[in-house]
């Protein structure tokens, strides 16, 4: 077993000339090419003013010799969740410069004397890392070196007789290193337990199953990524060399959890726990179930059902206060009872979101659930298990809807019931596998705009719409000069002409497409349709007073000419 090293040491500590480091580009990367990388790094960033600079790096290797370059010139690093524009602008009124895949960022210099690197010093090496708040505004979090040394240890110790052997195993990951956990499990940790992390993220499913087999893997994944594993691929290679799966930044349900491990051979190693508290507990389904262990070193306590801790992942020693709901088990951990009471009015009624969520999830039909105030009204977001899915197939929609919301009777007022619901596939996530209320919002967004009907006869219909720019059909088309989408025009048209007349057939094909004039936000045009019942045929056309913006004919099943 290789030698376990201290953050501070990785770069300074000697006699380990042949410590495996990473595998790049299929190149395995040994310690004197990290040591030389990260003197280059140490140079560069010694040249550049001032003290806080941001890095980012989709390379997992660049990323860990220019991280430990920066904290060896005594530089305090940013690491920004995306480059997105919007991240980057906002980042620059914080930071002296960027390193990494930017335009015009620093560079590794291309020639440095040759010098002993001292050890790092763990209070005085700092980062700043960002995560989503509830509403997905990025809030800083600094943390220094003696806590992110402290969390890798605990790993170390907790689940380093489980690991596959540190000389041969390779650690993919399917997170990035831009955020604490892709940070810790898939760079710091390897650095310092002396295996070898796979510096190119594995973005598919395809992906993984032909890249854990080939050799001792660990995989350090998000519950994003092992609840969409596809059953059809072969994850026969994958079983034989994947020794271990890591899980986390949300909950994995346990649906997911079984699968993962049919698929994978492996039961998820879940860990629950923070950006800001780092690891707090962990738990396998299999062996565990719902209950979860707390980590050495953390110690707890229950206030009202809430979480308190104390933990040298902290940044001081005093009592840290959660938002999580509690309940002691009999093996001396916890069971998670959901986050703390979110109060919010509804025609005056004082309702629970946290109540309704606990209710909901009582029900066969839900896998998981969040609650959520729409325009001053409440609304629910639920994933149905296999059993839903087959009602909501089966009953539709509003009965689905009217099943759920009796559940809440004597728990909400009637005036306060649920009105808006969504059943979305699986809950949407963020980069940091976060649900946030930005993201649950976005689901009740409208996908067309609501019709002003003129006319609405047997065979004809005619109505005025109100192109609004907060449409969902315009999320990325385009952001400098948005247009209305040619397939939500027909998306519409089709959708719109079901409403109005009796068409029962499938959808055939589309003639005499015709997009003559783009329709942006702002604009209000007219939707004429005209229903031929004989040919099975819908003719559409957008236009605004004289000016036609698009025109065709959809035909569906039943026409004379199939």
């Amino acid at each position: 077993m290789a030698e376990f090293l201290s953050l501070a040491d990785v770069v300074s500590a000697s006699g380990l000339a042949g410590r495996a480091i990473a595998r790049q580009a299929g190149e395995f990367r040994e310690r004197s090419d990290f040591l030389w990388q990260v003197a280059a790094w140490q140079a560069a960033f010694a040249q550049a003013p001032g003290l806080r600079w941001a890095l980012y790096f989709e390379d997992g290797y660049q990323f860990a010799c220019a991280l430990f370059g920066a904290w060896h010139a005594g530089k305090t690093v940013f690491l920004p969740g995306d480059a997105q524009q919007e991240t980057v602008a906002r980042l620059n009124a914080e930071v002296d410069g960027w390193a990494g895949d930017m335009p015009g960022a620093l560079r590794a210099a291309t020639a440095h004397s040759d010098h002993h690197i001292h050890a790092l010093d763990l209070e005085t090496s700092r980062l700043v890392l960002y995560t989503s708040g509830s509403s997905g505004e990025p809030v800083a979090i600094a943390k220094c070196l003696r806590q992110m040394d402290a969390e890798v240890r605990t790993l170390q110790q907790s689940f380093a007789d489980r690991m596959p052997a540190a000389a041969t195993a390779q650690v993919f990951t399917t997170v990035s290193h831009q955020h604490i956990y892709g940070l810790l499990f898939a760079i710091l940790w390897p650095l310092a337990s002396g295996r070898r992390f796979v510096a190119e993220r594995l973005v598919y499913p395809q992906q993984m199953a032909q890249a854990l087999g080939t050799q001792p893997s660990v995989l350090i994944a998000s519950p994003a990524h092992l609840r969409r594993l596809p059953e059809a691929l072969d994850w026969a290679l994958a079983r034989q060399g994947l020794g271990m799966v890591f899980s986390s930044g949300g909950p994995l349900p346990a649906q997911a959890a079984e699968e993962a491990l049919a698929l994978l051979g492996c039961s998820p190693v879940e860990v629950f726990g923070s950006s800001e508290t780092g690891g707090i507990a962990w738990r396998q389904r299999s062996v565990h179930g719902d209950d979860w262990q707390v980590f050495a070193g953390v110690q707890w306590r229950i206030d009202q059902d809430v979480l308190e801790l104390r933990s040298p992942n902290l940044a001081d020693s005093a009592w840290w206060r959660t938002s999580d709901r509690i309940a002691p088990t009999a093996s001396g951990g916890f069971t998670l009872l959901g986050r703390e009471d979110r109060i919010v009015k509804i025609e005056e009624k004082r309702v629970s979101l946290t109540a309704i969520e606990r209710h909901l999830a009582q029900s066969p039909w839900v896998q998981e659930v969040r609650a959520l105030v729409v325009q001053q009204r409440l609304a629910v977001v639920v994933v149905l298990t296999t059993e839903g899915t087959q009602a909501l197939a089966r009953l539709g929609k509003p009965a689905i809807n009217q099943g759920l919301r009796d559940r809440l009777t004597g728990v909400v007022e009637p005036v306060a019931l649920p009105r808006r619901w969504r059943y979305p596939a699986l809950l949407p996530v963020n980069a940091q596998s976060k649900t946030t209320e930005a993201l649950l919002l976005d689901l009740f967004r409208p996908v067309r705009p609501t019709p002003q009907w003129l006319l609405r006869e047997a065979g004809e219909a005619r109505a005025e719409l109100d192109i609004q720019a907060d449409l969902r059909v315009f999320d990325g088309h385009f952001a400098v000069a948005p247009v209305l989408p040619g397939v939500a025009q027909l998306d519409w048209a089709l959708s719109f002409g079901r409403e109005c007349f009796p068409i029962t057939g499938a959808f055939l094909r589309v003639e005499a497409l015709k997009f003559q004039r783009p329709v942006q936000p702002g604009d209000r045009i007219t939707l004429a349709l005209t229903w031929r019942a004989v040919s099975s045929t819908l003719v559409f056309a957008y236009s605004h007073g004289e000016q036609m913006h698009s025109s065709g004919r959809i035909v569906f099943a039943g026409s004379s000419d199939v």
